[in-house]
């Protein structure tokens, strides 16, 4: 019997034991967190450095629980499904998102709520709560009229004598100074106006 996995049953953010991140040696340059060997494809337009890792999904075995930090930018900025890496459903009321992390009041939310998980699509959405018992148990979906990038996530370091040093993992948003010494390794979204929604009851 094969234990392959099947490609279409992983997430497409999902990371691969074959996409092992390549280690590379950071170091200060122009006031600013750089790697040695730079190369033109390791920053975005904003110029923010991004975690250098190969891009074959398929490749291994899924690491379910590990993002791909390419793939999850490419979900973030384009609006596409974090499961099937299609277009995000959306209707007159906004883009669709799913979060698992409910807490017991998600109507108290409050409007600005930021996440790194990308939207989905409404067939991966049924799909997942209906598989998940995570999900099934707790989510909240969401249809969300306006949002906005708002930072990245990643490995911050700081100056050291001996060159730049490791001191946390953690959120930094733009326009932040921090942001000149972090190595992303996600983005994150500001949902700015959205409205909870029960999927099972919109019309298709």
């Amino acid at each position: 019997m094969s234990n392959r996995t099947d490609r279409a049953q992983v997430p497409y953010i999902t990371q691969w034991s074959g996409e092992r991140p390549v280690d590379v040696e950071v170091v200060e340059r122009r006031g600013r967190l750089a790697y040695a060997d730079e190369r033109s494809y390791d920053r975005d337009t904003g110029g923010i450095l991004w975690r250098r890792i190969p891009s074959t999904p398929g490749k291994g075995q899924p690491r379910f629980g590990a993002v791909h930090a390419l793939r999850q930018r490419v979900a973030m900025t384009g609006l596409l499904c974090q499961v099937c890496g299609g277009p995000a459903d959306r209707n007159e009321h906004g883009v669709l998102w799913l979060l698992g992390e409910a807490s017991d009041a998600p109507g108290s939310w409050p409007q600005g709520l930021e996440t790194a998980h990308p939207p989905v699509c409404r067939t991966c959405a049924t799909l997942a709560v209906r598989a998940c018992p995570h999900l099934r148990r707790r989510h909240v979906a969401l249809r969300v009229h306006s949002c906005t990038l708002a930072g990245v996530h990643g490995a911050l370091y700081h100056p050291g004598r001996r060159g730049p040093v490791l001191t946390d993992v953690t959120g930094i948003p733009f326009g932040h100074p921090a942001i000149r010494w972090i190595i992303a390794g996600q983005l994150f979204m500001r949902l700015n106006r959205f409205a909870l929604v029960d999927i099972t009851a919109e019309p298709e």
